[in-house]
Protein backbone atom coordinates (compact mmCIF):
# COMPACT_ATOMS: atom_id res chain seq x y z
CA UNK A 1 0.00 0.00 0.00
CA UNK A 2 1.70 3.19 -1.15
CA UNK A 3 0.93 6.83 -1.56
CA UNK A 4 2.78 9.61 -3.33
CA UNK A 5 4.11 10.65 0.06
CA UNK A 6 5.35 7.18 0.99
CA UNK A 7 4.15 3.95 2.56
CA UNK A 8 0.89 3.82 4.48
CA UNK A 9 1.82 2.35 7.87
CA UNK A 10 -0.18 -0.47 9.40
CA UNK A 11 0.08 -1.92 12.90
CA UNK A 12 -1.88 -4.81 14.41
CA UNK A 13 -3.33 -4.40 17.88
CA UNK A 14 -5.01 -6.28 20.69
CA UNK A 15 -7.08 -4.43 23.27
CA UNK A 16 -8.85 -5.61 26.42
CA UNK A 17 -12.61 -6.15 26.27
CA UNK A 18 -15.05 -8.20 28.29
CA UNK A 19 -13.93 -11.84 28.18
CA UNK A 20 -10.49 -11.32 26.64
CA UNK A 21 -8.86 -9.27 23.91
CA UNK A 22 -10.17 -7.80 20.67
CA UNK A 23 -7.77 -7.92 17.72
CA UNK A 24 -7.53 -5.54 14.82
CA UNK A 25 -5.30 -3.12 12.99
CA UNK A 26 -4.61 0.58 12.74
CA UNK A 27 -3.51 2.36 9.58
CA UNK A 28 -1.77 5.75 9.56
CA UNK A 29 -1.18 5.45 13.32
CA UNK A 30 0.63 8.79 13.60
CA UNK A 31 -2.07 10.84 11.86
CA UNK A 32 -3.43 13.71 13.93
CA UNK A 33 -6.97 15.01 14.23
CA UNK A 34 -10.28 13.20 14.22
CA UNK A 35 -9.79 9.43 13.76
CA UNK A 36 -12.04 6.91 12.04
CA UNK A 37 -13.30 3.79 13.76
CA UNK A 38 -14.06 1.38 10.90
CA UNK A 39 -16.42 -1.55 11.53
CA UNK A 40 -16.60 -4.46 9.10
CA UNK A 41 -19.53 -6.61 7.99
CA UNK A 42 -21.15 -9.68 9.46
CA UNK A 43 -18.63 -12.34 8.38
CA UNK A 44 -15.71 -10.12 7.41
CA UNK A 45 -12.69 -8.75 9.30
CA UNK A 46 -10.70 -5.57 9.78
CA UNK A 47 -8.88 -6.35 6.53
CA UNK A 48 -11.89 -4.73 4.82
CA UNK A 49 -10.27 -1.31 5.18
CA UNK A 50 -6.79 -0.95 3.57
CA UNK A 51 -8.15 0.88 0.51
CA UNK A 52 -9.80 3.44 2.79
CA UNK A 53 -6.46 3.96 4.55
CA UNK A 54 -4.70 4.35 1.19
CA UNK A 55 -7.20 6.99 0.15
CA UNK A 56 -7.00 8.90 3.47
CA UNK A 57 -3.29 8.87 4.42
CA UNK A 58 -3.76 11.77 6.85
CA UNK A 59 -6.52 10.03 8.83
CA UNK A 60 -5.93 7.39 11.48
CA UNK A 61 -8.08 4.35 10.66
CA UNK A 62 -8.71 2.03 13.62
CA UNK A 63 -10.40 -1.21 12.64
CA UNK A 64 -11.19 -4.13 14.98
CA UNK A 65 -12.10 -7.71 14.21
CA UNK A 66 -15.54 -7.98 15.76
CA UNK A 67 -16.10 -10.47 18.53
CA UNK A 68 -16.44 -13.93 16.96
CA UNK A 69 -14.58 -12.99 13.75
CA UNK A 70 -11.00 -12.87 12.50
CA UNK A 71 -8.43 -12.97 15.30
CA UNK A 72 -11.18 -12.07 17.78
CA UNK A 73 -13.03 -15.33 17.13
CA UNK A 74 -12.01 -16.90 20.43
CA UNK A 75 -13.88 -14.26 22.42
CA UNK A 76 -16.91 -15.73 24.19
CA UNK A 77 -20.56 -14.77 23.85
CA UNK A 78 -22.55 -12.59 24.06
CA UNK A 79 -22.13 -11.64 20.40
CA UNK A 80 -25.09 -9.30 20.05
CA UNK A 81 -24.91 -5.98 18.21
CA UNK A 82 -25.29 -4.15 21.52
CA UNK A 83 -22.26 -6.08 22.80
CA UNK A 84 -20.24 -5.16 19.71
CA UNK A 85 -21.07 -1.51 20.41
CA UNK A 86 -19.67 -1.79 23.93
CA UNK A 87 -16.54 -3.38 22.45
CA UNK A 88 -16.19 -0.37 20.13
CA UNK A 89 -16.22 1.96 23.13
CA UNK A 90 -13.53 -0.22 24.71
CA UNK A 91 -11.41 0.14 21.56
CA UNK A 92 -11.68 3.92 21.78
CA UNK A 93 -10.73 3.75 25.45
CA UNK A 94 -7.67 1.63 24.67
CA UNK A 95 -6.47 4.22 22.15
CA UNK A 96 -7.32 7.10 24.51
CA UNK A 97 -9.75 8.50 21.97
CA UNK A 98 -12.58 10.68 23.20
CA UNK A 99 -14.55 10.76 19.97
CA UNK A 100 -14.32 9.33 16.44
CA UNK A 101 -16.16 9.21 13.14
CA UNK A 102 -17.59 5.69 12.94
CA UNK A 103 -17.74 4.06 9.52
CA UNK A 104 -19.67 0.79 9.25
CA UNK A 105 -20.08 -1.55 6.30
CA UNK A 106 -23.12 -3.83 6.12
CA UNK A 107 -23.78 -5.23 9.62
CA UNK A 108 -21.01 -2.93 10.81
CA UNK A 109 -23.44 -0.11 10.11
CA UNK A 110 -25.76 -1.53 12.76
CA UNK A 111 -22.85 -1.67 15.21
CA UNK A 112 -22.02 1.94 14.34
CA UNK A 113 -25.59 3.06 15.06
CA UNK A 114 -25.72 1.15 18.35
CA UNK A 115 -22.37 2.68 19.34
CA UNK A 116 -23.78 6.17 18.74
CA UNK A 117 -26.91 5.27 20.70
CA UNK A 118 -25.21 3.60 23.67
CA UNK A 119 -22.14 5.85 23.78
CA UNK A 120 -23.32 9.13 22.24
CA UNK A 121 -20.40 11.17 23.54
CA UNK A 122 -17.93 8.95 21.66
CA UNK A 123 -19.28 9.35 18.11
CA UNK A 124 -18.80 12.52 16.04
CA UNK A 125 -20.51 11.31 12.86
CA UNK A 126 -21.70 8.11 11.16
CA UNK A 127 -20.96 6.85 7.66
CA UNK A 128 -23.10 3.82 6.84
CA UNK A 129 -21.91 1.82 3.84
CA UNK A 130 -24.83 -0.22 2.50
CA UNK A 131 -25.81 -1.12 6.04
CA UNK A 132 -27.27 0.16 9.28
CA UNK A 133 -30.84 0.57 8.06
CA UNK A 134 -33.37 -2.15 8.95
CA UNK A 135 -33.53 -4.92 6.37
CA UNK A 136 -37.07 -6.18 5.82
CA UNK A 137 -37.12 -9.92 5.17
CA UNK A 138 -40.01 -12.19 4.27
CA UNK A 139 -39.61 -15.62 5.83
CA UNK A 140 -41.79 -18.57 4.75
CA UNK A 141 -44.13 -19.83 7.47
CA UNK A 142 -42.60 -23.30 7.33
CA UNK A 143 -39.12 -22.15 8.44
CA UNK A 144 -38.72 -23.16 12.12
CA UNK A 145 -37.34 -20.49 14.45
CA UNK A 146 -34.19 -22.51 15.12
CA UNK A 147 -33.46 -22.63 11.39
CA UNK A 148 -34.03 -18.92 10.78
CA UNK A 149 -30.31 -17.92 10.97
CA UNK A 150 -29.34 -20.57 8.39
CA UNK A 151 -32.21 -19.48 6.14
CA UNK A 152 -31.17 -15.82 6.32
CA UNK A 153 -27.48 -16.55 5.85
CA UNK A 154 -28.02 -18.77 2.82
CA UNK A 155 -24.76 -19.50 0.93
CA UNK A 156 -22.74 -17.47 3.43
CA UNK A 157 -23.72 -19.90 6.17
CA UNK A 158 -22.66 -22.84 4.02
CA UNK A 159 -19.27 -21.20 3.42
CA UNK A 160 -18.69 -20.71 7.14
CA UNK A 161 -19.31 -24.42 7.72
CA UNK A 162 -16.97 -25.66 4.98
CA UNK A 163 -13.40 -26.86 5.33
CA UNK A 164 -11.31 -25.83 2.32
CA UNK A 165 -8.36 -28.08 1.42
CA UNK A 166 -5.93 -25.18 0.98
CA UNK A 167 -5.57 -21.41 1.10
CA UNK A 168 -5.50 -21.45 -2.69
CA UNK A 169 -8.84 -23.27 -2.79
CA UNK A 170 -10.43 -20.58 -0.63
CA UNK A 171 -8.99 -17.85 -2.84
CA UNK A 172 -10.37 -19.64 -5.90
CA UNK A 173 -13.80 -19.77 -4.24
CA UNK A 174 -13.78 -15.99 -3.83
CA UNK A 175 -12.35 -15.37 -7.29
CA UNK A 176 -15.54 -16.91 -8.67
CA UNK A 177 -17.79 -14.61 -6.62
CA UNK A 178 -19.64 -12.02 -8.73
CA UNK A 179 -18.16 -9.21 -6.63
CA UNK A 180 -14.61 -10.05 -7.61
CA UNK A 181 -14.75 -11.28 -11.19
CA UNK A 182 -12.47 -8.77 -12.85
CA UNK A 183 -11.98 -6.96 -9.54
CA UNK A 184 -9.33 -9.15 -7.88
CA UNK A 185 -6.48 -7.17 -6.32
CA UNK A 186 -3.76 -7.59 -3.68
CA UNK A 187 -5.95 -6.17 -0.92
CA UNK A 188 -8.76 -8.61 -1.70
CA UNK A 189 -6.21 -11.46 -1.72
CA UNK A 190 -4.97 -10.40 1.74
CA UNK A 191 -8.55 -10.02 2.98
CA UNK A 192 -9.36 -13.57 1.84
CA UNK A 193 -6.15 -15.12 3.16
CA UNK A 194 -6.58 -13.45 6.57
CA UNK A 195 -10.03 -14.99 6.86
CA UNK A 196 -8.77 -18.52 7.49
CA UNK A 197 -8.08 -20.71 10.50
CA UNK A 198 -6.15 -23.92 10.05
CA UNK A 199 -8.15 -26.97 11.19
CA UNK A 200 -8.02 -30.71 10.70
CA UNK A 201 -8.28 -31.38 6.99
CA UNK A 202 -7.52 -27.85 5.79
CA UNK A 203 -8.78 -24.34 6.47
CA UNK A 204 -12.07 -22.91 7.69
CA UNK A 205 -13.34 -19.30 7.53
CA UNK A 206 -12.53 -17.58 10.81
CA UNK A 207 -16.00 -16.22 11.56
CA UNK A 208 -17.87 -18.38 14.06
CA UNK A 209 -21.21 -19.54 12.73
CA UNK A 210 -22.95 -19.04 16.08
CA UNK A 211 -21.70 -15.46 16.34
CA UNK A 212 -22.80 -14.64 12.80
CA UNK A 213 -26.13 -16.39 13.39
CA UNK A 214 -26.72 -14.20 16.44
CA UNK A 215 -26.35 -11.03 14.39
CA UNK A 216 -28.15 -12.02 11.20
CA UNK A 217 -31.50 -11.98 13.00
CA UNK A 218 -30.82 -8.58 14.62
CA UNK A 219 -30.99 -6.46 11.47
CA UNK A 220 -34.77 -6.16 11.16
CA UNK A 221 -35.19 -3.01 13.25
CA UNK A 222 -36.39 -4.78 16.39
CA UNK A 223 -35.17 -4.48 19.98
CA UNK A 224 -35.57 -0.70 19.96
CA UNK A 225 -33.34 -0.23 16.93
CA UNK A 226 -35.76 2.06 15.11
CA UNK A 227 -35.87 4.27 18.19
CA UNK A 228 -32.07 4.35 18.23
CA UNK A 229 -32.01 5.51 14.61
CA UNK A 230 -34.60 8.18 15.23
CA UNK A 231 -32.72 9.47 18.26
CA UNK A 232 -29.39 10.01 16.49
CA UNK A 233 -28.03 13.55 16.88
CA UNK A 234 -24.93 13.22 14.71
CA UNK A 235 -24.62 13.60 10.93
CA UNK A 236 -25.42 10.36 9.09
CA UNK A 237 -24.16 9.64 5.58
CA UNK A 238 -25.75 6.57 3.99
CA UNK A 239 -24.12 5.11 0.88
CA UNK A 240 -26.15 2.67 -1.21
CA UNK A 241 -24.69 0.12 -3.60
CA UNK A 242 -26.85 -0.38 -6.70
CA UNK A 243 -26.32 -4.16 -6.62
CA UNK A 244 -26.58 -6.66 -3.77
CA UNK A 245 -24.23 -9.34 -2.47
CA UNK A 246 -24.24 -11.38 -5.66
CA UNK A 247 -24.92 -8.63 -8.22
CA UNK A 248 -28.69 -8.93 -7.85
CA UNK A 249 -31.09 -6.19 -6.73
CA UNK A 250 -29.78 -3.70 -4.15
CA UNK A 251 -29.82 -4.69 -0.52
CA UNK A 252 -31.91 -1.60 0.21
CA UNK A 253 -35.01 -0.77 -1.80
CA UNK A 254 -35.89 2.86 -2.45
CA UNK A 255 -38.71 2.86 0.07
CA UNK A 256 -36.39 1.78 2.90
CA UNK A 257 -33.94 4.60 2.20
CA UNK A 258 -36.76 7.08 1.70
CA UNK A 259 -38.21 6.15 5.09
CA UNK A 260 -34.81 6.60 6.72
CA UNK A 261 -34.45 10.03 5.15
CA UNK A 262 -37.79 11.00 6.69
CA UNK A 263 -37.06 9.70 10.18
CA UNK A 264 -33.33 10.32 10.75
CA UNK A 265 -32.01 13.81 11.46
CA UNK A 266 -29.07 15.05 9.41
CA UNK A 267 -29.42 12.14 6.98
CA UNK A 268 -27.57 12.39 3.67
CA UNK A 269 -28.14 9.82 0.95
CA UNK A 270 -25.45 8.91 -1.57
CA UNK A 271 -25.90 6.64 -4.57
CA UNK A 272 -22.62 4.87 -5.46
CA UNK A 273 -22.03 4.03 -9.10
CA UNK A 274 -21.41 0.54 -10.53
CA UNK A 275 -20.59 -1.46 -7.40
CA UNK A 276 -22.17 -4.27 -5.43
CA UNK A 277 -22.31 -4.77 -1.69
CA UNK A 278 -18.71 -6.06 -1.51
CA UNK A 279 -16.97 -4.09 -4.25
CA UNK A 280 -18.22 -0.90 -2.61
CA UNK A 281 -15.35 -1.18 -0.10
CA UNK A 282 -12.96 -3.77 -1.55
CA UNK A 283 -12.22 -2.25 -4.97
CA UNK A 284 -10.53 0.97 -6.00
CA UNK A 285 -13.55 1.96 -8.08
CA UNK A 286 -15.79 1.75 -5.03
CA UNK A 287 -13.36 3.39 -2.66
CA UNK A 288 -12.79 6.34 -4.99
CA UNK A 289 -16.42 7.19 -4.33
CA UNK A 290 -16.53 6.24 -0.65
CA UNK A 291 -13.35 7.96 0.57
CA UNK A 292 -14.34 11.56 -0.23
CA UNK A 293 -17.55 11.15 1.76
CA UNK A 294 -15.62 9.78 4.74
CA UNK A 295 -13.10 12.61 4.36
CA UNK A 296 -15.91 15.16 4.42
CA UNK A 297 -17.38 13.53 7.52
CA UNK A 298 -14.01 13.74 9.27
CA UNK A 299 -13.49 17.34 8.13
CA UNK A 300 -16.96 18.34 9.24
CA UNK A 301 -16.27 17.36 12.85
CA UNK A 302 -13.49 19.88 13.40
CA UNK A 303 -9.94 19.11 14.45
CA UNK A 304 -10.10 19.55 18.20
CA UNK A 305 -8.56 17.24 20.79
CA UNK A 306 -9.60 13.63 20.28
CA UNK A 307 -8.02 11.97 23.30
CA UNK A 308 -9.86 11.48 26.55
CA UNK A 309 -6.78 12.73 28.42
CA UNK A 310 -6.71 15.96 26.40
CA UNK A 311 -10.45 16.42 26.88
CA UNK A 312 -9.96 16.31 30.63
CA UNK A 313 -7.34 19.04 30.48
CA UNK A 314 -4.45 16.72 31.33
Amino acid sequence: MTQAGGIVRYEPFRVPVSGGELAGGVWNPDAQGMPVLAVHGISASHRTWPLLADALPNVRIIAPDLRGRGRSNSLPAPWGIRDHADDMAAVLDAFDIRKAVVVGHSMGGFVAVRTADQHPDRVAALVLLDGGLPIPVTVPDDVPAEELPSYLLGPAGERLSRVFPSRAAYAEFWRGHPAFRGNWNDDVAEYVDYDLDEVDGGFRPSSRFDAVATNIVQQDGGDGYLDALGSLRVPVDFLRAPRGLTDGPPLYADQVVDAAAESIRNFRRHEIDDVNHYSLVLTEHGMRQVAPIVRDAVGGTGTGATSAHAAEGG
